[in-house]
């Protein structure tokens, strides 16, 4: 190891200073502004400071580089932390502030005085983190994606924060809507996550109103048991974390609460009847509608469309139809 009597002095010096910048950080390069650049209201006769402008030339950097470390001096010693401008004079040393300090002063980018940048900052203070890392990242999108890309955690960190955005801004929903649509393992992904909500849903109305609706759309007030086992369900798949797969737990409450509801209605003659009349409508209204808009778009261009396929298939639905009609003529009440 070298002594202290044989090192170089330039090395000495870089050591010294690297020390001074590993306890200050910025610091030390605010007052070299700070002591050197003269302050508005000063003219060039009254100091030896020079313009920020003079200074940046000297430097070989922009003087909006420059002002942002002298804004940053002038907000700490407006807070009395450092000394104002007009008590420094060039060359002099003062004891600084601690390093991390300087974050909460200094903006590394002129975007934080933008509109943009403002919100991204006013942001980043609810969250509790410091303006200038939420503006880095704003400004460094490929970094982002690379870190989202490659880390899980920073995915999941992300995904909460575009749902949260998505909640305020119908046009970034619009767009997203539009991509999943577009990528067929999300289209696939968003159906199957839609089918297990609405099974969860059916589930939970028991539950929560005590009723439930029959295979043929009926609304009835559930059983007891019904109730009890759809309760039982609904609490095993409310204890399931986020991140645990509930595909198999939603289709088996699913299919045991449909399967209580089909042995109520067998069980009770009069609901029973109902059901299978409730059922009828449902099919005749369906299939009214159908044949409704079927000839009343089709009915003036026939000779184009005709196939002796259709008419046989009309044929035999007439036929149908005609049965079915004398079969409840047959059930009707005699007067």
């Amino acid at each position: 190891m070298e002594t202290a009597g044989v090192v170089d002095e330039l090395v000495s010096r870089d050591a010294r200073e690297f020390g001074t910048y590993a306890r200050t950080g910025g610091w030390a390069f605010a007052l070299k502004v700070a002591r050197s650049v003269r302050p508005g209201g000063q003219s060039a006769g009254e100091t030896p400071k020079i313009s920020a402008k003079d200074f940046a030339e000297l430097a070989g950097c922009s003087a909006e580089r420059v002002m942002r470390y002298y804004k940053a001096w002038d907000k700490a010693a407006d807070d009395g932390l450092v000394p104002h401008f007009e008590v420094l004079v060039p060359g002099q040393d003062i004891e600084l502030p601690d390093s991390d300090a300087w974050l909460s002063y200094y903006t590394a980018r002129s975007s934080a005085a933008s509109e943009r940048g403002t919100a991204i900052a006013a942001a980043a203070e609810a969250e509790g983190i410091r303006p200038t890392k939420a503006l880095e990242v704003a400004e460094n999108p490929t970094a982002l994606r690379a870190a989202i890309l490659a880390d899980p955690s920073t995915a999941q960190a992300a995904r909460a924060a575009l749902l949260d955005r998505l909640r305020e801004d119908p046009a970034l929903q619009t767009e997203l809507a539009r991509d999943i649509v577009r990528t067929e393992d999300l289209k696939k992904a968003v159906a199957t996550e839609t089918q297990a909500a609405g099974r969860i849903g059916y589930v939970r109305q028991i539950v929560e109103n005590g009723q439930v609706k029959t295979p043929a759309g009926q609304t009835i007030d559930a059983p007891a048991a019904l109730r009890a086992e759809a309760e039982r369900h609904l609490s095993l798949l409310d204890e399931l974390d986020d991140d645990e797969e509930a595909g198999q737990w939603v289709t088996d409450a699913y299919d045991t609460v449909k399967g209580l509801v089909a042995e109520t209605v067998e069980a009770d003659p009069e609901l029973r009847v109902q059901e299978r009349r409730t059922k009828f409508y449902s099919s005749l209204q369906k299939a009214t509608k159908v044949f409704e808009e079927l000839t009343f778009e089709d009915a003036d261009d026939m000779d184009d469309i005709y196939e002796d396929d259709m008419l046989q298939r009309l044929e035999e639905l007439q036929a149908a139809l005609s049965t079915c009609i004398t079969n409840l003529r047959k059930a009707a009440p005699q007067s």
